[in-house]
Protein backbone atom coordinates (compact mmCIF):
# COMPACT_ATOMS: atom_id res chain seq x y z
CA UNK A 1 0.00 0.00 0.00
CA UNK A 2 1.52 3.24 -1.00
CA UNK A 3 1.97 6.28 1.77
CA UNK A 4 -0.59 8.60 -0.11
CA UNK A 5 -3.43 5.71 0.15
CA UNK A 6 -2.68 4.79 3.26
CA UNK A 7 -3.46 8.59 4.58
CA UNK A 8 -6.50 8.66 2.60
CA UNK A 9 -7.59 5.12 3.89
CA UNK A 10 -6.77 7.11 7.37
CA UNK A 11 -8.70 10.03 6.68
CA UNK A 12 -12.20 8.07 5.87
CA UNK A 13 -11.71 5.96 8.99
CA UNK A 14 -11.83 9.17 11.22
CA UNK A 15 -14.28 10.66 9.75
CA UNK A 16 -16.62 7.56 9.82
CA UNK A 17 -15.08 7.40 13.92
CA UNK A 18 -17.11 10.85 13.81
CA UNK A 19 -19.76 10.22 12.05
CA UNK A 20 -20.84 7.42 14.73
CA UNK A 21 -19.98 9.91 17.48
CA UNK A 22 -21.78 12.87 16.59
CA UNK A 23 -25.32 12.11 17.19
CA UNK A 24 -25.19 10.24 20.67
CA UNK A 25 -22.74 12.82 21.78
CA UNK A 26 -23.83 16.19 20.60
CA UNK A 27 -27.45 15.02 21.94
CA UNK A 28 -26.42 13.93 25.09
CA UNK A 29 -24.39 17.12 25.81
CA UNK A 30 -27.80 18.72 25.08
CA UNK A 31 -29.13 16.79 27.72
CA UNK A 32 -26.61 17.83 30.01
CA UNK A 33 -26.49 21.32 29.80
CA UNK A 34 -30.27 21.31 29.68
CA UNK A 35 -31.19 19.03 32.65
CA UNK A 36 -32.08 20.54 35.71
CA UNK A 37 -31.00 17.61 38.25
CA UNK A 38 -27.68 17.68 40.27
CA UNK A 39 -25.43 14.77 40.70
CA UNK A 40 -24.75 14.44 44.47
CA UNK A 41 -21.06 14.82 43.51
CA UNK A 42 -22.23 17.87 41.85
CA UNK A 43 -24.09 19.22 44.81
CA UNK A 44 -20.59 18.88 47.31
CA UNK A 45 -18.49 20.39 44.69
CA UNK A 46 -21.49 23.35 44.64
CA UNK A 47 -21.98 23.85 48.66
CA UNK A 48 -17.97 23.03 48.57
CA UNK A 49 -17.06 26.21 46.57
CA UNK A 50 -20.40 28.26 48.31
CA UNK A 51 -22.03 28.12 44.98
CA UNK A 52 -25.65 28.39 44.62
CA UNK A 53 -26.21 26.14 40.62
CA UNK A 54 -30.36 26.64 40.60
CA UNK A 55 -29.65 31.03 40.19
CA UNK A 56 -29.99 31.82 36.42
CA UNK A 57 -27.35 34.94 35.51
CA UNK A 58 -27.19 37.24 33.25
CA UNK A 59 -24.40 38.02 31.18
CA UNK A 60 -22.09 40.37 33.72
CA UNK A 61 -22.43 37.93 36.63
CA UNK A 62 -21.89 35.11 34.15
CA UNK A 63 -18.48 37.09 32.71
CA UNK A 64 -17.72 37.98 36.87
CA UNK A 65 -17.56 34.05 37.30
CA UNK A 66 -15.31 32.97 34.18
CA UNK A 67 -12.72 35.76 35.10
CA UNK A 68 -12.85 34.92 39.15
CA UNK A 69 -12.44 31.36 38.70
CA UNK A 70 -10.20 31.49 35.74
CA UNK A 71 -8.00 34.20 38.42
CA UNK A 72 -7.81 31.98 41.04
CA UNK A 73 -6.51 29.40 38.43
CA UNK A 74 -3.74 31.28 37.15
CA UNK A 75 -2.81 32.39 40.84
CA UNK A 76 -2.79 28.61 42.15
CA UNK A 77 -0.80 27.19 39.00
CA UNK A 78 1.50 29.79 39.42
CA UNK A 79 2.27 29.22 43.37
CA UNK A 80 2.44 25.49 42.52
CA UNK A 81 5.10 25.97 40.11
CA UNK A 82 7.21 28.71 42.58
CA UNK A 83 6.94 26.02 45.49
CA UNK A 84 7.77 23.14 42.92
CA UNK A 85 11.26 22.35 45.04
CA UNK A 86 10.04 21.78 48.59
CA UNK A 87 6.97 19.90 47.37
CA UNK A 88 7.40 15.95 47.23
CA UNK A 89 7.05 14.39 43.99
CA UNK A 90 8.83 17.08 42.53
CA UNK A 91 11.22 14.24 41.24
CA UNK A 92 14.16 16.80 42.09
CA UNK A 93 13.15 19.58 40.05
CA UNK A 94 13.78 22.76 41.22
CA UNK A 95 11.19 25.55 41.55
CA UNK A 96 10.28 27.13 38.03
CA UNK A 97 11.54 30.88 37.21
CA UNK A 98 9.10 33.35 37.70
CA UNK A 99 8.59 34.55 34.54
CA UNK A 100 7.94 30.70 33.04
CA UNK A 101 6.26 30.26 35.68
CA UNK A 102 3.50 33.08 34.73
CA UNK A 103 3.55 31.78 31.14
CA UNK A 104 2.70 28.23 32.01
CA UNK A 105 -0.13 29.41 34.43
CA UNK A 106 -1.46 31.71 31.74
CA UNK A 107 -1.75 29.04 29.24
CA UNK A 108 -2.88 26.28 30.91
CA UNK A 109 -5.15 28.12 32.76
CA UNK A 110 -6.39 29.83 29.08
CA UNK A 111 -6.45 26.09 27.37
CA UNK A 112 -3.36 27.04 25.38
CA UNK A 113 -0.99 25.16 26.97
CA UNK A 114 2.19 26.51 25.17
CA UNK A 115 5.18 24.75 26.93
CA UNK A 116 8.00 27.11 26.73
CA UNK A 117 10.24 24.25 29.01
CA UNK A 118 10.77 20.37 28.31
CA UNK A 119 8.06 18.85 30.13
CA UNK A 120 10.48 15.82 31.64
CA UNK A 121 12.93 17.89 32.40
CA UNK A 122 11.14 20.32 34.41
CA UNK A 123 7.60 19.21 36.31
CA UNK A 124 7.49 16.81 39.21
CA UNK A 125 4.42 14.28 39.21
CA UNK A 126 2.93 17.20 41.88
CA UNK A 127 2.43 20.18 39.54
CA UNK A 128 1.68 17.55 36.48
CA UNK A 129 -0.91 16.15 38.10
CA UNK A 130 -2.34 18.49 40.42
CA UNK A 131 -2.13 21.69 38.87
CA UNK A 132 -1.46 20.87 34.82
CA UNK A 133 -3.34 18.15 34.39
CA UNK A 134 -6.64 19.56 36.80
CA UNK A 135 -6.19 22.92 34.17
CA UNK A 136 -6.62 20.45 30.70
CA UNK A 137 -10.22 19.65 32.74
CA UNK A 138 -11.61 22.83 33.93
CA UNK A 139 -10.23 25.13 31.07
CA UNK A 140 -11.86 23.36 28.75
CA UNK A 141 -14.86 23.17 30.41
CA UNK A 142 -15.23 26.72 31.07
CA UNK A 143 -15.02 27.33 27.01
CA UNK A 144 -18.07 24.73 26.50
CA UNK A 145 -20.05 27.16 29.05
CA UNK A 146 -19.52 29.79 27.17
CA UNK A 147 -20.57 28.29 23.77
CA UNK A 148 -23.43 26.81 25.96
CA UNK A 149 -24.29 30.35 26.99
CA UNK A 150 -24.35 31.84 23.50
CA UNK A 151 -26.23 28.72 22.24
CA UNK A 152 -29.11 29.81 25.47
CA UNK A 153 -28.97 33.51 24.16
CA UNK A 154 -30.25 32.66 21.06
CA UNK A 155 -32.79 29.94 22.19
CA UNK A 156 -34.26 32.28 25.15
CA UNK A 157 -36.04 35.69 24.67
CA UNK A 158 -37.17 38.64 27.25
CA UNK A 159 -35.05 37.42 29.67
CA UNK A 160 -31.28 38.13 29.33
CA UNK A 161 -30.50 34.94 31.64
CA UNK A 162 -27.77 32.59 30.12
CA UNK A 163 -27.68 29.98 32.58
CA UNK A 164 -25.90 29.70 35.74
CA UNK A 165 -21.90 29.39 34.71
CA UNK A 166 -20.57 27.20 37.83
CA UNK A 167 -23.54 24.78 37.18
CA UNK A 168 -22.28 24.84 33.43
CA UNK A 169 -18.76 24.79 34.58
CA UNK A 170 -18.60 21.37 36.87
CA UNK A 171 -21.25 19.44 34.57
CA UNK A 172 -18.83 19.68 31.82
CA UNK A 173 -15.98 18.00 34.22
CA UNK A 174 -18.42 15.68 35.99
CA UNK A 175 -20.56 14.64 32.98
CA UNK A 176 -18.64 15.08 29.64
CA UNK A 177 -15.11 15.48 30.10
CA UNK A 178 -14.25 12.80 32.65
CA UNK A 179 -15.96 10.04 31.60
CA UNK A 180 -14.54 10.46 27.85
CA UNK A 181 -10.78 10.83 29.36
CA UNK A 182 -11.36 8.24 31.53
CA UNK A 183 -12.29 5.76 28.71
CA UNK A 184 -9.61 7.39 26.60
CA UNK A 185 -6.96 6.26 29.11
CA UNK A 186 -7.73 2.98 29.42
CA UNK A 187 -7.59 2.80 25.46
CA UNK A 188 -4.11 4.24 25.56
CA UNK A 189 -2.73 2.49 28.03
CA UNK A 190 -3.68 -1.01 26.87
CA UNK A 191 -1.95 0.47 23.64
CA UNK A 192 1.46 0.88 25.27
CA UNK A 193 1.59 4.26 26.76
CA UNK A 194 2.21 4.49 30.26
CA UNK A 195 0.53 5.70 33.28
CA UNK A 196 2.71 5.44 36.46
CA UNK A 197 4.70 7.31 39.25
CA UNK A 198 8.34 6.40 38.66
CA UNK A 199 11.44 8.57 38.98
CA UNK A 200 14.36 9.44 36.90
CA UNK A 201 15.96 6.08 35.48
CA UNK A 202 18.51 5.07 33.30
CA UNK A 203 17.43 3.39 30.05
CA UNK A 204 20.41 2.64 28.04
CA UNK A 205 23.41 4.57 26.61
CA UNK A 206 22.77 7.24 23.52
CA UNK A 207 25.59 9.59 21.89
CA UNK A 208 28.43 7.72 24.20
CA UNK A 209 26.49 9.25 27.46
CA UNK A 210 23.33 7.54 29.79
CA UNK A 211 19.75 8.47 28.59
CA UNK A 212 17.19 8.82 31.31
CA UNK A 213 13.87 9.24 31.74
CA UNK A 214 11.45 9.84 34.36
CA UNK A 215 7.22 8.54 34.46
CA UNK A 216 4.46 9.81 34.83
CA UNK A 217 0.36 9.52 34.23
CA UNK A 218 0.94 9.84 31.07
CA UNK A 219 -2.02 8.07 29.58
CA UNK A 220 -4.46 10.15 31.77
CA UNK A 221 -3.01 13.23 30.97
CA UNK A 222 -2.58 12.36 26.98
CA UNK A 223 -6.35 11.57 27.29
CA UNK A 224 -8.11 14.74 28.57
CA UNK A 225 -5.00 16.42 26.52
CA UNK A 226 -7.19 15.64 23.66
CA UNK A 227 -10.67 15.25 24.80
CA UNK A 228 -10.09 18.81 26.24
CA UNK A 229 -8.04 20.41 23.14
CA UNK A 230 -5.46 21.35 25.44
CA UNK A 231 -2.35 19.93 23.61
CA UNK A 232 0.50 20.21 27.05
CA UNK A 233 2.41 17.05 26.19
CA UNK A 234 4.13 15.69 29.75
CA UNK A 235 7.33 14.73 27.50
CA UNK A 236 9.12 17.39 25.24
CA UNK A 237 8.06 15.42 21.81
CA UNK A 238 4.54 15.79 23.01
CA UNK A 239 2.68 13.46 20.75
CA UNK A 240 5.57 12.19 18.76
CA UNK A 241 6.74 10.74 22.39
CA UNK A 242 6.63 7.01 21.98
CA UNK A 243 5.12 6.99 25.63
CA UNK A 244 2.05 9.45 24.41
CA UNK A 245 1.85 8.19 21.51
CA UNK A 246 2.85 4.47 20.81
CA UNK A 247 1.46 3.24 17.29
CA UNK A 248 -0.34 4.08 14.15
CA UNK A 249 -4.11 3.44 16.13
CA UNK A 250 -3.51 5.64 19.37
CA UNK A 251 -2.58 8.36 16.95
CA UNK A 252 -5.70 8.36 15.15
CA UNK A 253 -7.51 7.56 18.06
CA UNK A 254 -5.83 10.38 19.65
CA UNK A 255 -6.87 12.91 16.33
CA UNK A 256 -10.40 11.32 16.67
CA UNK A 257 -10.29 12.40 20.44
CA UNK A 258 -9.27 16.08 19.39
CA UNK A 259 -12.24 16.35 17.32
CA UNK A 260 -14.97 14.66 18.71
CA UNK A 261 -16.17 17.11 21.04
CA UNK A 262 -15.90 20.17 18.99
CA UNK A 263 -17.91 18.97 15.76
CA UNK A 264 -20.13 16.99 18.12
CA UNK A 265 -21.13 20.57 19.81
CA UNK A 266 -22.86 21.54 16.48
CA UNK A 267 -25.58 18.93 17.46
CA UNK A 268 -25.84 20.29 21.10
CA UNK A 269 -26.58 23.33 19.27
CA UNK A 270 -28.93 22.30 16.92
CA UNK A 271 -31.13 20.75 19.88
CA UNK A 272 -30.85 23.51 22.04
CA UNK A 273 -32.13 26.11 19.40
CA UNK A 274 -34.80 23.48 18.42
CA UNK A 275 -33.64 23.01 14.97
CA UNK A 276 -31.39 20.23 14.32
CA UNK A 277 -31.24 21.56 10.50
CA UNK A 278 -29.02 24.76 12.20
CA UNK A 279 -26.50 22.53 13.51
CA UNK A 280 -25.73 20.68 10.49
CA UNK A 281 -25.27 23.74 8.50
CA UNK A 282 -22.21 24.61 11.01
CA UNK A 283 -20.98 20.99 11.00
CA UNK A 284 -20.98 21.52 7.13
CA UNK A 285 -19.43 25.13 7.41
CA UNK A 286 -16.63 23.23 9.87
CA UNK A 287 -16.12 19.46 7.42
CA UNK A 288 -15.68 21.51 4.58
CA UNK A 289 -13.40 24.33 5.78
CA UNK A 290 -11.35 21.12 7.81
CA UNK A 291 -11.41 18.61 4.64
CA UNK A 292 -10.07 21.61 2.46
CA UNK A 293 -7.41 22.04 4.41
CA UNK A 294 -6.43 18.50 5.65
CA UNK A 295 -6.81 17.82 0.97
CA UNK A 296 -3.94 20.98 1.13
CA UNK A 297 -1.73 19.81 3.40
CA UNK A 298 -1.81 16.11 2.24
CA UNK A 299 -1.14 17.46 -1.49
CA UNK A 300 2.05 19.89 -0.08
CA UNK A 301 4.12 17.39 1.90
CA UNK A 302 3.13 14.30 -0.74
CA UNK A 303 3.88 16.02 -3.64
CA UNK A 304 7.03 18.03 -2.91
CA UNK A 305 9.76 17.30 -5.66
CA UNK A 306 13.08 16.01 -5.44
CA UNK A 307 14.85 12.58 -4.75
CA UNK A 308 15.38 12.71 -1.83
CA UNK A 309 11.36 13.50 -1.46
CA UNK A 310 10.86 10.89 -4.16
CA UNK A 311 12.24 8.10 -2.20
CA UNK A 312 10.96 8.94 1.24
CA UNK A 313 7.77 9.03 -0.18
CA UNK A 314 6.90 12.43 0.90
CA UNK A 315 8.81 15.63 3.07
CA UNK A 316 9.48 13.41 5.90
CA UNK A 317 11.99 15.65 7.79
CA UNK A 318 10.55 16.48 10.88
CA UNK A 319 8.37 13.71 11.08
CA UNK A 320 7.84 10.13 12.86
CA UNK A 321 8.11 6.88 10.69
CA UNK A 322 5.70 5.47 12.27
CA UNK A 323 3.24 7.57 10.70
CA UNK A 324 4.25 8.85 7.59
CA UNK A 325 3.57 12.02 5.53
CA UNK A 326 -0.10 11.63 5.64
CA UNK A 327 -1.32 10.72 9.16
CA UNK A 328 0.87 13.53 10.27
CA UNK A 329 -0.71 15.60 7.76
CA UNK A 330 -3.99 15.18 9.08
CA UNK A 331 -2.78 15.92 12.68
CA UNK A 332 -1.27 18.96 11.90
CA UNK A 333 -4.13 20.24 10.83
CA UNK A 334 -6.63 18.79 12.86
CA UNK A 335 -4.65 20.39 15.72
CA UNK A 336 -4.15 23.98 14.58
CA UNK A 337 -7.73 24.02 13.29
CA UNK A 338 -8.74 23.76 16.99
CA UNK A 339 -7.15 24.89 19.87
CA UNK A 340 -5.66 21.64 20.83
CA UNK A 341 -1.63 22.49 19.98
CA UNK A 342 -0.17 18.85 20.37
CA UNK A 343 1.73 17.58 17.69
CA UNK A 344 2.83 14.20 15.89
CA UNK A 345 5.68 16.01 14.08
CA UNK A 346 7.40 18.89 14.37
CA UNK A 347 5.75 21.97 11.91
CA UNK A 348 8.63 24.25 11.25
CA UNK A 349 10.07 21.32 9.15
CA UNK A 350 7.27 21.18 7.22
CA UNK A 351 7.44 22.55 3.54
CA UNK A 352 7.24 26.65 3.36
CA UNK A 353 3.31 26.17 2.20
CA UNK A 354 2.96 23.33 4.75
CA UNK A 355 3.65 25.39 7.67
CA UNK A 356 1.69 28.56 6.11
CA UNK A 357 -1.26 26.05 6.13
CA UNK A 358 -0.76 25.66 9.80
CA UNK A 359 -0.44 28.92 10.51
CA UNK A 360 -3.58 29.73 8.46
CA UNK A 361 -6.00 27.31 10.27
CA UNK A 362 -4.92 29.04 13.54
CA UNK A 363 -5.46 32.75 12.31
CA UNK A 364 -9.22 31.38 10.64
CA UNK A 365 -9.92 31.78 14.47
CA UNK A 366 -9.59 28.27 15.07
CA UNK A 367 -13.58 27.06 14.24
CA UNK A 368 -12.82 24.46 12.15
CA UNK A 369 -14.10 22.87 14.19
CA UNK A 370 -12.20 24.49 17.08
CA UNK A 371 -11.62 24.00 20.80
CA UNK A 372 -14.21 22.82 22.68
CA UNK A 373 -16.54 25.24 23.52
CA UNK A 374 -14.45 28.26 21.74
CA UNK A 375 -14.82 26.48 17.91
CA UNK A 376 -18.57 26.67 18.42
CA UNK A 377 -18.93 30.40 19.53
CA UNK A 378 -16.03 31.25 17.74
CA UNK A 379 -17.89 29.76 14.50
CA UNK A 380 -21.32 31.47 15.31
CA UNK A 381 -19.82 34.56 15.75
CA UNK A 382 -18.74 34.37 12.29
CA UNK A 383 -22.62 33.39 11.25
CA UNK A 384 -23.87 36.31 12.38
CA UNK A 385 -21.22 38.29 10.12
CA UNK A 386 -22.59 36.25 7.23
CA UNK A 387 -25.71 37.26 8.31
CA UNK A 388 -25.14 41.27 8.63
CA UNK A 389 -23.51 41.43 4.81
CA UNK A 390 -26.45 38.88 3.15
CA UNK A 391 -28.82 41.65 4.64
CA UNK A 392 -26.65 43.72 3.61
CA UNK A 393 -27.15 42.85 -0.31
CA UNK A 394 -30.78 42.44 0.04
CA UNK A 395 -31.27 45.70 1.63
CA UNK A 396 -33.23 43.83 4.76
CA UNK A 397 -32.43 43.67 8.10
CA UNK A 398 -30.43 40.56 9.11
CA UNK A 399 -31.68 37.80 11.14
CA UNK A 400 -30.47 34.80 12.88
CA UNK A 401 -32.69 31.80 14.31
CA UNK A 402 -35.46 34.90 15.15
CA UNK A 403 -33.01 36.75 16.41
CA UNK A 404 -32.58 40.61 14.87
CA UNK A 405 -28.82 41.58 14.33
CA UNK A 406 -28.52 45.33 14.72
CA UNK A 407 -26.16 47.74 15.51
CA UNK A 408 -25.28 46.10 19.07
CA UNK A 409 -24.93 43.08 17.89
CA UNK A 410 -22.84 43.36 14.90
CA UNK A 411 -20.50 45.74 17.11
CA UNK A 412 -19.49 43.01 19.87
CA UNK A 413 -18.93 40.62 16.72
CA UNK A 414 -16.68 42.77 14.87
CA UNK A 415 -14.82 43.53 18.51
CA UNK A 416 -14.49 39.74 18.76
CA UNK A 417 -13.18 39.53 15.28
CA UNK A 418 -10.83 42.59 15.68
CA UNK A 419 -9.23 41.41 19.03
CA UNK A 420 -6.65 38.31 17.99
CA UNK A 421 -5.22 39.67 14.67
CA UNK A 422 -4.80 42.95 16.79
CA UNK A 423 -2.31 40.79 19.40
CA UNK A 424 -0.59 38.91 16.78
CA UNK A 425 0.48 41.66 14.63
CA UNK A 426 0.83 44.20 16.63
CA UNK A 427 3.00 41.77 19.21
CA UNK A 428 4.84 40.20 16.04
CA UNK A 429 5.80 43.44 14.70
CA UNK A 430 7.73 44.80 18.36
CA UNK A 431 9.36 41.31 18.33
CA UNK A 432 10.74 42.03 14.87
CA UNK A 433 11.46 45.77 15.35
CA UNK A 434 13.52 44.68 19.18
CA UNK A 435 17.23 44.01 19.06
CA UNK A 436 16.51 41.18 21.76
CA UNK A 437 13.70 39.01 21.17
CA UNK A 438 15.39 38.19 17.12
CA UNK A 439 18.53 36.51 19.36
CA UNK A 440 15.68 33.63 19.80
CA UNK A 441 14.94 32.86 16.34
CA UNK A 442 17.00 29.81 14.87
CA UNK A 443 17.04 30.60 11.60
CA UNK A 444 17.05 33.75 9.47
CA UNK A 445 15.23 35.23 6.33
CA UNK A 446 10.90 34.15 6.12
CA UNK A 447 11.74 31.19 8.20
CA UNK A 448 12.71 32.92 10.83
CA UNK A 449 10.23 35.90 10.77
CA UNK A 450 7.74 32.69 10.58
CA UNK A 451 9.19 31.08 13.92
CA UNK A 452 7.77 34.71 15.46
CA UNK A 453 4.67 34.63 13.89
CA UNK A 454 3.77 31.47 14.77
CA UNK A 455 4.36 32.00 18.15
CA UNK A 456 1.97 35.15 18.63
CA UNK A 457 -0.35 33.28 16.37
CA UNK A 458 -0.30 30.21 18.32
CA UNK A 459 -0.79 32.33 21.75
CA UNK A 460 -3.40 34.69 21.15
CA UNK A 461 -5.35 31.86 19.37
CA UNK A 462 -5.19 29.60 22.75
CA UNK A 463 -3.24 26.68 20.59
CA UNK A 464 -0.21 25.89 21.68
CA UNK A 465 1.67 24.51 19.16
CA UNK A 466 5.39 25.94 18.34
CA UNK A 467 7.01 25.86 15.09
CA UNK A 468 9.72 23.97 17.02
CA UNK A 469 12.61 26.64 16.10
CA UNK A 470 11.87 29.83 18.53
CA UNK A 471 13.88 29.58 22.07
CA UNK A 472 10.72 31.22 23.67
CA UNK A 473 12.10 30.66 27.21
CA UNK A 474 13.08 34.45 27.58
CA UNK A 475 12.25 37.08 29.89
CA UNK A 476 10.67 38.90 26.47
CA UNK A 477 8.86 35.92 25.11
CA UNK A 478 7.37 34.17 28.25
CA UNK A 479 5.81 37.68 29.30
CA UNK A 480 4.66 38.47 25.96
CA UNK A 481 3.49 35.36 24.82
CA UNK A 482 1.72 34.97 28.82
CA UNK A 483 0.10 38.33 28.05
CA UNK A 484 -1.17 37.34 24.80
CA UNK A 485 -2.57 33.99 26.16
CA UNK A 486 -4.65 35.99 28.68
CA UNK A 487 -6.32 38.65 26.08
CA UNK A 488 -6.95 36.29 23.40
CA UNK A 489 -8.71 34.14 25.24
CA UNK A 490 -11.10 36.28 28.29
CA UNK A 491 -11.32 39.73 25.95
CA UNK A 492 -13.53 37.60 23.37
CA UNK A 493 -15.15 35.77 25.91
CA UNK A 494 -16.03 39.81 27.18
CA UNK A 495 -17.96 40.78 23.73
CA UNK A 496 -19.42 36.33 23.40
CA UNK A 497 -21.41 36.79 26.64
CA UNK A 498 -22.12 40.49 26.19
CA UNK A 499 -23.69 39.68 22.69
CA UNK A 500 -25.44 36.33 24.19
CA UNK A 501 -27.23 38.68 26.89
CA UNK A 502 -28.31 40.84 24.13
CA UNK A 503 -29.85 38.15 22.08
CA UNK A 504 -31.90 36.60 25.18
CA UNK A 505 -33.24 39.85 25.85
CA UNK A 506 -34.81 40.14 22.34
CA UNK A 507 -38.26 39.42 21.31
CA UNK A 508 -38.57 36.80 18.63
CA UNK A 509 -39.17 37.79 14.63
CA UNK A 510 -41.33 35.37 12.43
CA UNK A 511 -39.57 34.47 9.41
CA UNK A 512 -40.74 35.69 6.62
CA UNK A 513 -40.43 35.07 3.16
CA UNK A 514 -38.15 37.16 2.91
CA UNK A 515 -35.65 35.65 5.55
CA UNK A 516 -32.32 34.18 5.03
CA UNK A 517 -32.57 30.14 5.09
CA UNK A 518 -29.91 29.90 7.57
CA UNK A 519 -29.99 26.42 7.21
CA UNK A 520 -29.32 25.83 3.93
CA UNK A 521 -26.22 24.90 1.30
CA UNK A 522 -26.45 28.05 0.31
CA UNK A 523 -26.27 30.18 3.73
CA UNK A 524 -23.28 27.54 4.32
CA UNK A 525 -21.14 28.69 1.02
CA UNK A 526 -21.53 32.22 2.46
CA UNK A 527 -20.17 31.71 5.67
CA UNK A 528 -17.23 29.73 4.49
CA UNK A 529 -16.59 32.63 2.02
CA UNK A 530 -16.80 35.19 4.82
CA UNK A 531 -14.46 33.50 7.13
CA UNK A 532 -11.57 32.81 3.93
CA UNK A 533 -12.25 36.42 3.16
CA UNK A 534 -12.54 38.33 6.68
CA UNK A 535 -9.83 36.55 8.55
CA UNK A 536 -7.80 35.11 6.10
CA UNK A 537 -7.31 38.03 4.35
CA UNK A 538 -6.60 39.72 7.32
CA UNK A 539 -2.92 37.98 7.96
CA UNK A 540 -2.38 37.99 4.09
CA UNK A 541 0.56 40.53 4.40
CA UNK A 542 2.46 38.95 6.80
CA UNK A 543 2.20 35.62 5.68
CA UNK A 544 3.32 36.75 2.13
CA UNK A 545 6.63 37.60 4.20
CA UNK A 546 6.79 34.26 5.88
CA UNK A 547 5.59 31.13 4.70
CA UNK A 548 4.13 32.01 1.05
CA UNK A 549 7.85 33.50 0.40
CA UNK A 550 9.65 30.44 1.61
CA UNK A 551 7.45 27.88 -0.54
CA UNK A 552 7.56 29.84 -3.62
CA UNK A 553 11.40 30.30 -3.09
CA UNK A 554 11.50 26.46 -2.28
Amino acid sequence: MGPVLAGVLQLLALIAALALAYVPLGTYMAKVYSSDKHWRVEQWIYKGIGANPDTEMRWPAYLRGVLAFSAVGVLFLYLLQRLQGVLPGSLGFSSIDADQAFNTAASFVTNTNWQSYYGEQAMGHVVQVGGLAVQNFVSAAVGMAVAVALVRGFARSRSGELGNFWSDMVRGVTRILLPLAFVAAIVLVACGAIQNFSGIHEVGQFMGGSQQWNGGAVASAEAIKEVGTNGGGVFNANSAHPFENPTPFTNLFEIFLLLVIPFALTRTFGVMVGSVKQGYAILATMATIWLGFTALMMWTEFAHHGPAFEIAGGAMEGKENRFGVGASSIFAVATTLTSTGAVNSFHSSFTGLGGGITMLGMQLGEIAPGGVGSGLYGMLIMAIIAVFIAGLMVGRTPEYLGKKIGTREIKFAACYILITPALVLVLTAAAMALPTPGNSMTNSGAHGFSEILYAYTSAANNNGSAFAGLNADTQWFNSTLGIAMLLGRFLPMVFVLALAGSLAEQKPVPATAGTLRTEKPLFTGLLVGAILIITGLTYFPALALGPLAEGLAS
